[in-house]
């Protein structure tokens, strides 16, 4: 084969890609360096000089040719790997098979399981296998709006697993098994993360709370833990402050729930009152003043989640219906109908009825010396002789009776005679206090967090000085 040159001033013909110059030039050098080693190789007879020597320029000519025509060098055949080189190479990972997917579907108002199976494309034969083999499987009759049910089907479209998610930290997964169905019942733990909010009364604690970030459950907590000692229904004034460090509870990342308190304080006309919450030696929670007093007082200073006060404790009131002078033993929170009413404390309900001049009302014995009286409620939530607990809800704000608005009455009653509401705490049992062993650990405890505290309470009060504060939440250090 000749080699060709165009000529001259002609326009070159088009050259077919290269896929590896480099590699092609190589190539070409290797042909042509090993004909010349052939030519000038000692020894051989002269016959084979000969023909080397006349088949060097052909030799040349197909090395150019090879460089020059582009010729895909990937078809050239590569010899095999060594056993050696085949094991050095790494295996190929093969990809994962994609989960089962599952189909989820939200427990609506009115829901049952029938339904829900039938929704997914199952029958009652599937319900009345997994509620009545699975270890655990009457506990799936026990559903709630809100939460999910998720189905997973096999191969063949039959039912393979029913996962009930109950919340987000728990689940039970129902599996299909030889006979039946198992059960296996998932807790997540999550992480705790802690927030501080600080707030200025300037109406009431709930919209103070609410401009500082609290939710309602939680100002309702903070107003719980220091109701033994403040009537947040007449003794918050504004300039009054409160600071809260709390826990946020986050899965995956994301914040989905509230917890605990870890300490507060609120201070009342120049008065503050600390709260810290210790766990005792026992494994009890519960909440301590900085001396180890508890919170936790024997009755509560107002037992609803009220909005203002309408009338005071008066002997001497006139009766807004009867519109006579009769006494008024008791105080009234005005609040909405629906509101909940709280027990002010443990005890035992001993009347729960209805009378034309109280509503519905609800009457409660503490120990052997207190009662209290709970007037025109709109629904009552407990019955005679139910035992009940501090902060329990025992009914809702109502205008039953004889009542102009919806209020609750609430008496308190010593030995017998009514007392104010509002100074009878006075006459109350003191508050338990830590054990003195324990006092060292918890000391210990809450050292850190009282100087945080202290150093909020103590931005506060400077900021005060300069002008107005306003609610603020930031995440704890």
């Amino acid at each position: 084969m000749q080699f060709k040159k165009a000529p001259r001033g002609a326009t070159p013909l088009a050259q077919r890609p290269r896929v590896s110059h480099r590699h092609l030039l190589a190539v070409a050098a290797l042909t042509a360096a090993v004909a010349i080693a052939a030519l000038v190789a000692p020894g051989g007879d002269v016959e084979a000089n000969r023909s080397a020597d006349a088949e060097l320029p052909g030799a040349m000519d197909a090395a150019i040719e090879v460089a020059e025509s582009g010729v895909d060098t990937a078809a050239i055949e590569e010899p095999a790997p060594t056993e050696t080189e085949a094991a050095a190479e790494p295996p190929e990972t093969p990809e994962p098979a994609p989960a089962p997917a599952w189909r989820e579907l939200i427990v609506q108002s009115g829901d049952n399981l029938s339904l829900l199976f039938k929704r997914a494309g199952y029958g009652d034969g599937d319900v009345y296998r997994i509620v009545h083999t699975a270890p655990q499987g009457k506990a799936l009759e026990r559903i709630y709006p809100g939460q999910t049910i998720g189905f997973l089907a096999d191969d063949a479209g039959e039912l393979a697993a029913v996962r009930h998610v109950i919340d987000p930290l728990h689940s039970v997964v129902y599996r299909r098994m030889d006979g039946g169905y198992s059960s296996e019942r998932i807790d997540r733990e999550p992480e705790v993360r802690l927030a501080w909010a600080s707030g200025e009364i300037d109406t009431s604690l709930f919209l103070a709370g609410r401009d500082a970030g609290l939710s309602s459950n939680l100002v309702m907590e903070l107003a719980n833990l220091f109701g033994g000692v403040i009537d947040f229904a007449l003794d918050p004034r504004k300039g009054d402050t409160m600071h809260v460090l709390y826990e946020e509870l986050y899965l995956d990342g994301e914040r989905f729930d509230e917890g605990n308190i870890i300490a507060a304080s609120f201070t009342n006309k120049g008065e503050t009152f600390n709260a810290f919450r210790y766990t005792d030696s026992a494994g009890q929670a519960s909440y301590y003043n900085e001396n180890g007093v508890s919170m936790r007082k024997a009755f509560l200073m107002a037992p609803v989640d009220f909005t203002r006060i309408s009338s005071n404790f008066n002997l001497k009131r006139l009766h807004p219906i009867y519109k006579t002078t009769r006494p008024h033993r008791g105080t009234d929170y005005a609040a909405p109908r629906g509101t909940p009413v709280f027990a002010s404390g443990d005890g035992r309900v001993i009347e729960a009825g209805y009378t034309r001049a109280n509503g519905n009302y609800v009457f409660i014995q503490h120990g052997e010396r207190f009662v209290t009286k709970y007037l025109h409620l709109n629904k009552r939530k407990v019955r005679q002789g139910q035992r009940v607990v501090q902060s329990q809800v025992i009914g809702t704000v109502g205008s039953t009776g004889a009542a102009t608005g919806p209020h609750l009455h609430y008496e308190f009653l010593v030995d017998g005679v009514h007392r104010n509401p509002r100074t009878v705490h006075k006459l109350l049992p003191k508050a338990k206090s830590l054990a003195s062993a324990e006092m060292p650990a918890f000391r210990s405890a809450i050292t850190g967090v009282s100087q945080q505290l202290a150093q909020r309470q103590s931005d506060t009060r400077l900021a005060s000085a300069g002008g107005p504060s306003t609610g603020t939440a930031t995440a704890a250090p």
